[in-house]
């Protein structure tokens, strides 16, 4: 199941696109534009780190109980390869801990053939109200 993007503006400006949106799995993909890269004409790392994050947040949203929400309260990232102009990466988040108050996700970023290019880690808290995804 894809997942609406249409509450998430950074998400839409980055044009990341979530084309499978699970418990346990969330799979998007990111098209490499000139705007997102540095003067070196590489993706920058905080659009790596965006394009987790609204992952692994997602995927912390769909496992949440009734009235809460959940906001990213820590994030790791290793950076492994470079990304171009033109290149189409997929970020796939899975968690590793599925807990009362927080989740732990790990996504890792590809790019072609299955090069993995960035591994990110993120704690996301649970909030006792509803906060936007």
């Amino acid at each position: 199941m894809a997942f609406d993007l249409s509450a998430q503006p950074f998400a839409r400006l980055l044009g990341l696109e979530v084309t499978l949106a699970e418990k346990h799995r969330v799979v998007g993909r990111l098209v490499v534009r000139e705007e997102l890269c540095t003067a070196g004409r590489i993706l920058h790392g905080g659009a790596y780190m965006a394009f987790a994050d609204t992952l692994g947040a997602i995927g912390g949203a769909l496992n949440l109980a009734p009235g809460t929400g959940t906001t990213t309260l820590e994030s790791k990232t290793n950076f492994l390869g470079a990304a171009r102009p033109g290149d189409v990466l997929t970020g796939e988040a899975a968690p590793l801990h599925l807990g009362r108050r927080s989740s732990v996700w790990q996504t890792r970023i590809t790019g072609a053939q299955g090069r993995l290019l960035a591994l990110v880690t993120q704690t996301q808290m649970t909030l006792e109200r509803p906060a936007p995804v």
